[in-house]
């Protein structure tokens, strides 16, 4: 067999030569692509590498969500300043979704000649070749890779197409991957959260603090802007079953307090998932609660019914929607969270059936031992006192005696107490009527109450001024002989706290020097105090101030 001449040789051992180092290239790149587990260091290895294999100026990677919207787009080639005059990245329409919809590669020599293509924005760099290839992985389509500009300025061949396509290949493996990872980490976290709650909760934390510790580990949790808890409305009179649910909880952005807000439960999406029991991911919420919100879950934290609640997890208008997976990873933490706050309320109860427990078992040894003890005792010393007719003596075991019989009578009175189940502090609005009538009690103006719901969950130093400040209207009102309209009122309405109280006479607080007291209050609260006086001669009196 005769030698090939050298100069044949050259040009085929080069070839080989570029091949090998190509492959040797691609096999380092999904190597690299392959060992990462964190998801965007992962897509930037992806873009680069398809890049440089390419042997392209410009590089993308489109990720796309189960919709085949792009919700993630990285890129090499546009820089910083030139990407920010661009604006918003692409989301997929046109030639750019053109491998998705028809699951294919396409390879252009021109793609402004493309009948999909949808030109550039202001900015762009000028393109003329692209090849773009879809990212699979498991028979779901998880993005787009695309090149464009080859350095020596000719074409895409089917040498890149195939070279391309291998790396999307691998690089669908690396995102399956380093989601998969993720979403491991998450479950981590949200099992975190849920260990967090319960140790807080059987700790002895209040509700209060465990439902803002829930509202606040799901909202970091899932990425959310705000969260809410929302909690049924006392029913109106005459009504079993309540119309409107409050915002209890607020936590997140502090321009949006939501917190002592309304909500309708007719026709709203928190109503619907309070009756139905059933978590939803919405883009907007159908009643927003006075705010500007935008993509949402809506879930039922606790049994149900009248005395269930509502988490709320918000992002601002915008913002990418909650997925499929921060769904169920929420509603199994609202699960979980729900329990461990009936679990706390039945070890709470079962304290207290242990207290009365032992509350009773102390009475009955103090009736049945303590007692008949000091009665054997006073009867002996009775039985003294007889053989003792006159003297000093006599007349000190008769008071020794009576004493004794004072101890008995005390400790009765303590088995009494010891007895009797302790009762729940009373309401603000009870404590408002006790003093209402109080003071009117032997007058005549005929009086007029009005008190919200919401006061009674009022914080404990709101709860004192509002004490304070209707003590003070009431004794405004009814020092003048001539009142004989007398209104009280006490809301808590979008969050502000106000105390209305309105006579037919004149005022006379800045006389008496109350009038410095009450603006004290109104200051340290963050309100406000107002007095007007009516043309017929009334006299109102507003405090306000808001509810945090």
């Amino acid at each position: 067999m005769r030698a090939l001449p050298a100069q044949t040789l050259d040009p085929v051992l080069d070839i080989l030569a570029g091949a090998g180092e190509r492959i040797d290239a691609l096999l380092d790149a999904v190597l690299a692509v392959s060992a990462g587990l964190d998801e965007e260091a992962t897509l930037q290895q992806i873009v680069q590498a398809a890049t440089d294999l390419g042997q392209a100026a410009y590089g993308a990677l489109g990720v796309v969500d189960q919709d085949g919207r792009t919700v993630t787009f990285l890129q090499v080639g546009v820089d910083e300043s030139t990407a920010g005059l661009i604006g918003s990245p692409p989301t997929g329409r046109g030639l750019l979704g053109v491998p998705i919809e028809q699951d294919r590669s396409i390879r252009l020599a021109d793609l402004t000649r493309h009948p999909a293509s949808v030109g550039f924005p202001p900015h762009h760099p000028a393109m003329r070749t692209l090849l773009a290839v879809p990212v699979r992985a498991r028979g779901e389509t998880l993005g787009r890779l695309y090149l464009s500009g080859k350095h020596d300025g000719g074409e895409f061949t089917v040498d890149d197409e195939v070279v391309l396509q291998s790396l999307a290949a691998a690089a669908g493996i690396a995102i399956h991957n380093a989601r998969l990872y993720a979403q491991a980490r998450d479950r981590q976290s949200w099992l975190e959260a849920i260990g967090e709650v319960t140790a807080e909760l059987l700790g002895g934390t209040d509700a209060v603090a465990a439902l803002e510790l829930i509202a606040g580990r799901a909202r970091e949790l899932t990425g959310a802007d705000h969260t809410l808890i929302a909690l049924p409305a006392e029913p109106t009179p005459g009504s079993s079953v309540p119309t409107e649910m409050t915002i209890a909880i607020s936590v997140g952005i502090e321009s949006v307090d939501a917190a002592g807000r309304r909500i309708a439960i007719a026709g709203s999406t928190v109503g619907e998932v309070l009756r139905d029991q059933v978590p939803r991911r919405v883009q907007r919420l159908a009643d927003d609660v006075g705010g500007t919100f935008g993509p949402a879950l809506v879930l039922p934290l606790g049994s149900g019914g009248t005395s269930g609640g509502v988490l709320i997890t918000v992002r601002r208008p915008g913002a990418p929607e909650f997925g499929d997976q921060e769904l169920g990873l929420v509603a199994t933490f609202a699960d979980q969270a729900a329990l461990a706050l009936e679990r706390a309320d039945i070890r709470l109860a079962r304290r207290e059936v242990e207290l009365l427990r032992d509350r009773n078992r102390i009475a009955q040894d103090l009736h049945d031992q303590v007692i008949q003890r000091l009665f054997a005792i006073g009867l002996g010393m009775q039985s003294t006192q007889k053989r003792e007719h006159d003297g000093p003596l006599a007349t000190r075991l008769s008071g020794h005696i009576d004493q004794l019989h004072a101890v008995i009578e005390q400790i009765r009175s303590a088995i009494v107490d010891l007895r009797t189940v302790p009762a729940r502090p009373p309401s603000l609005r009870a404590m408002l009527l006790d003093l209402i009538s109080e003071l009117v009690a032997d007058l005549s103006p005929t009086t007029t109450v009005r008190l919200s719901a919401e006061l009674d969950r009022l914080s404990a130093g709101l709860a004192e001024d509002v004490m304070a400040v209707v003590r003070v209207g009431l004794s405004d009102a009814i020092r003048h002989p001539g009142t004989t309209d007398l209104q009280v009122a006490a809301s808590v309405e979008a969050a502000i706290l106000v105390v209305e109280i309105s006579h037919d006479g004149p005022s006379g607080l800045a006389a008496d020097g109350s009038l410095p007291g009450l603006q004290r209050r109104a200051d340290a609260a963050g309100g406000t105090l107002t007095i007007a006086r009516s043309p017929a001669g009334g006299t109102t009196m507003q405090w306000a101030a808001p509810v945090f």
